[in-house]
């Protein structure tokens, strides 16, 4: 089926239409969802609550650019909606941590790693931290729209990725370390 139709079976409140996107965008916006918020229940909460939004507000579509990039911006407000309102997003900063130094890593370590242990990674991060990072290193928004849609500022955006960044090169070598004793033993 052309993608064409499916929006126009959208646009019209299709049933099969709707069954249909569903079935192709779930998963994708599933792990939209679960970069934001570390747990299966909630994210599928988002998942449904993100697809209505999308059925509902399909007529904003205005066909302009991919259907999967929008959807995916309404998933994450959705997401970023519920973080705001159970106060996940209360994010504090000292002015002095801005400067903190990022470790250097070398990156053929990372290489070893699966695309499954780094998200893993990035799950673990609290939820302020992951939330920057997602939005900045996943979704691509500037320091200056994460402050304004979290209502922080960008000293705060940028060092709550550099925080978030540091713990995931923490994490990253744990892994690595573990993973090379594990390697020595054999």
């Amino acid at each position: 089926m052309k993608e064409q139709q499916l929006i126009d079976g959208c646009r019209q409140g299709e049933s099969w239409a709707r069954k249909e996107l569903y079935e192709i965008y779930a998963p994708l916006m599933m792990s939209v969802c679960m970069r934001y918020v570390n747990n299966r229940e909630t994210a599928r909460d988002l998942l449904q609550d993100g697809f209505i939004k999308v059925f509902t507000k399909f007529g904003e579509y205005a066909g302009k650019g991919a259907l999967g990039a929008w959807m995916r911006r309404v998933f994450v407000t959705t997401a970023l909606e519920y973080l705001r309102t159970t106060d996940a997003l209360k994010l504090s900063v000292n002015i002095d941590d801005a400067a903190i130094q990022s470790m250097q890593m070398d990156e053929s370590a990372l290489d070893r790693l699966s695309t499954e242990e780094l998200m893993r990674c990035v799950a673990q991060l609290p939820d302020g931290y992951r939330t920057v990072f997602n939005m900045y290193a996943i979704e691509g928004f500037s320091h200056k729209e994460i402050a304004q849609i979290l209502g922080v500022s960008e000293i705060t955006s940028r060092t709550q990725f550099i925080r978030a960044r540091n713990a995931l090169q923490k994490s990253v070598l744990s892994l690595i370390d573990k993973d090379h004793v594990r390697q020595s033993r054999t």
